[in-house]
């Protein structure tokens, strides 16, 4: 038994010391001296080791690290981790003012919370009554990875909330960043022992917080800023504004640069600024972020498929540089696109050392009149792509030569044909190993179907040695066809066999985005399995029937009938399910057949037959929404114990109001 004034004293000094951890780390001004912190560290670990059973998992004593991983478990966020539209230039941004407030239908200045992009690896952050249960990078936005024991070592990121009032759970969504002079510092140490430096600063935090050993994450100078929150239970809040002011009161990093504005021109003016003094700033920014302050105003914009209606990303100016073009080839794309690239001599931009840049297609070479031996200068577009601006034509010699775009695909020799109306050429080989290479590469990656242990160099053999000469051949390969491929000894080849096997019954959504159909991303290939609901179904489906999905335009709707009605296409399909691909249903029912379909929820105070994410996840799964503000287009507010100013609010509105009795027959009756 341990003494109650000992367990008293563990809980005195773990507030303590996260009070302490939050002068120092968060605010910059700490109180006490370090050997009186180090002092107050010492007696808790030195009581936690005496009483194991005082050991927290809020404890300041965690943050060390666990034993390595194997893998990161998968983590799905409650609410989607959506991407933001990007404006890049200020003409953008006042249309997206415009749209916000027609979308409104008003003509007053609406209120904009400003603040810096920062430019790192974003993760969400769960608290269940304040203590620390789960972070998680972004992923796709609807699932991403478990890295809770890594996050767990980054001294900004509490590990219980501060202060007496917190939500009963609360998502924290905010970026990992490495500081520019701690990157550096950390490149000089890795060149030291021998190792590869880092590209640049959002490598090394994105590379350290996905460390299958936390100890080493737990030695990398990695600070957390918060900038919003996806589920927050227990607690009212009417602004983004209000909403930091609470995340800096329990204990978060915030940027001190941030400002609210009213109207669009105080927004413009802060991204002029800031912009302009980006080179300040101790940590990479690559833009700002504007938003609509007011909470409900933002629940009646909602979103699109992949991004909120109610923020926008103003995009910093990319870095640039001059190098000069080696020569100009053409690369062979999964699609069988065509494209000019250009070799160049290696140089840094923004951090990162480019020798590649794409040229887009041959009209853009002419416009740019971009030829071999010129000195040009680079940008990474959006900070990432390396891509040339245009020529130094004054820096030419007279040996630069004229690019020529080939008539035969340099990699299988079939003839290069220009589709009218379209700017990229294409290679008109089916069975271009370029084209496989790349189709294989996409439809094993990780958020298409997901085969761990296939990487380039396996697939390169794969189609070299003729093994695979269609990506439903992957799934008859055996041990016996792998085991005597370089690097592949009988425990791999059983690895990826079995790697393979899984693969079979990935979810449809996953499969469709696997199959490299042009202008179909993973939102798209989401939208296509849950109104289509099975592979024959959308195989099927006339052009009509796919323009009736949403966000489903006439470009992809013909782009997929188009793959579909390709006889090569159906018959590799084919093959695959002859193979044992079955690729699973969606689990949510098709959204116009759902019982609660358009109806949207809201719950306040708690239920006593099941959690709110229980009671969510019921709701979602026959169709409905759930939201966490009450307004005139909620349909109902389910009322449990102890319920907060929501019911108040839906009485006043005149909203429908459920008792815990009333929500539950409502689930029985439409579940039949």
């Amino acid at each position: 038994m341990v003494p109650d004034s000992l367990r008293r004293r563990a809980e005195d000094l773990r507030q303590l010391i996260h009070y302490h951890n939050y002068r120092y780390y968060v605010l910059d001004r700490p109180e006490i001296p370090d050997e009186e912190y180090d002092r107050l560290f010492r007696e808790l670990v030195e009581l936690e080791e005496r009483y194991p059973e005082l050991r927290s998992p809020d404890s300041p004593t965690q943050r060390v690290g666990a034993p390595p991983l194997e893998a990161f478990e998968p983590a799905p966020h409650a609410v989607p981790m959506l991407s933001l539209e990007n404006a890049m230039d200020e003409a953008e941004l006042r249309e997206f003012d415009a749209r916000v407030r027609r979308f409104l239908g008003t003509d007053e200045p609406v209120v904009y919370s400003c603040e810096p992009k920062f430019d790192g690896l974003a993760v969400e952050l769960t608290y269940r009554d304040g203590v620390l249960v789960r972070g998680a990078t972004r992923g796709d936005g609807t699932v991403g990875e478990d890295v809770t024991v890594n996050l767990r070592t980054v001294r900004t990121v509490p590990l219980g909330l501060l202060g007496t009032e917190v939500p009963r759970l609360v998502d924290v969504r905010g970026e990992v960043v490495m500081p520019v002079e701690a990157f550096h510092r950390l490149n000089r140490e890795q060149e030291q022992a021998g190792l590869t430096p880092f590209a640049n600063p959002r490598n090394a935090a994105a590379g350290s917080v996905r460390q299958l050993d936390s100890s080493i994450t737990a030695r990398r100078p990695l600070e957390f800023f918060a900038y919003g929150v996806g589920r927050l239970e227990g607690m009212e809040v009417k602004t983004h504004w209000e909403l930091m002011e609470r995340l800096h009161g329990w204990g978060f990093r915030v940027s001190e640069h941030r400002r609210r504005t009213r109207g669009i021109d105080g927004a413009v003016e802060y991204c002029r600024e800031t912009e302009a003094r980006r080179d300040e700033f101790p940590y990479e920014i690559d833009g700002c972020v504007i938003k609509v302050d007011d909470l409900e105003l933002q629940e009646r914009l909602g979103a699109k498929a992949r991004a909120p209606r109610w923020a926008i990303a103003y995009k910093f100016a990319p870095r640039q540089a001059v190098t000069r073009v080696v020569d100009i080839e053409a690369s062979v794309g999964r699609t069988g696109a065509v494209t000019p690239v250009a070799v160049l001599e290696p140089v840094s931009v923004g951090g990162v050392t480019v020798s590649r840049a794409t040229l887009h297609n041959p009209d853009e070479v002419a416009r740019k009149d971009i030829r071999i031996g010129d000195w040009v200068v680079i940008q990474r577009a959006g900070d990432v792509i390396p891509e040339v601006v245009r020529a130094l034509p004054e820096r030419r010699t007279g040996d630069e030569r004229p690019f020529v775009m080939p008539e035969r695909c340099p990699v299988c020799g079939a003839r290069i044909e220009r589709p009218e109306g379209e700017a990229i050429p294409r290679c008109t080989g089916l069975s271009c190993p370029a084209q496989l290479k790349a189709r294989i590469r996409h439809f094993a990656s990780r958020r298409a179907m997901d085969i761990d242990g296939l990487g380039t160099k396996l697939v390169d053999q794969l189609v070299e040695k003729g093994l695979v000469r269609d990506v439903a051949d992957l799934f008859r390969l055996s041990e016996a066809d792998l085991v005597p491929l370089e690097r592949m000894a009988e425990k791999s080849a059983r690895n990826l066999v079995e790697a393979i096997d899984r693969a079979r019954t990935r979810d449809l959504a996953r499969f469709v985005y696997a199959l490299g159909i042009r202008h179909v991303g993973e939102a798209t290939a989401r939208a296509l399995a849950e109104r289509f609901g099975s592979l024959e179904a959308l195989m099927d489906a006339s052009e009509e029937d796919l323009l009736a999905v949403p966000d489903v335009g006439p470009e992809v709707a013909s782009s997929v009938r188009a793959f579909f009605a390709e006889p090569a296409n159906r018959e590799s399909i084919r093959r695959m399910l002859e193979a044992g691909v079955r690729p699973a249903p969606p689990t949510r029912p098709e959204a116009a057949e759902a019982p609660l379909a358009g109806k949207t929820f809201v719950f306040t105070g708690a239920l006593e037959s099941m959690t709110r994410d229980e009671a969510k996840a019921r709701v979602e799964a026959l169709g409905g929404k759930v939201t966490s503000s009450v307004s005139r287009r909620t349909d109902y507010v389910v009322v449990g114990a102890d319920p907060g100013s929501k019911a108040e609010k839906a009485r006043t509105l005149g909203v429908p109001i459920l008792t815990e009795p009333e929500f539950l027959e409502l689930l029985k009756t439409a579940s039949g």
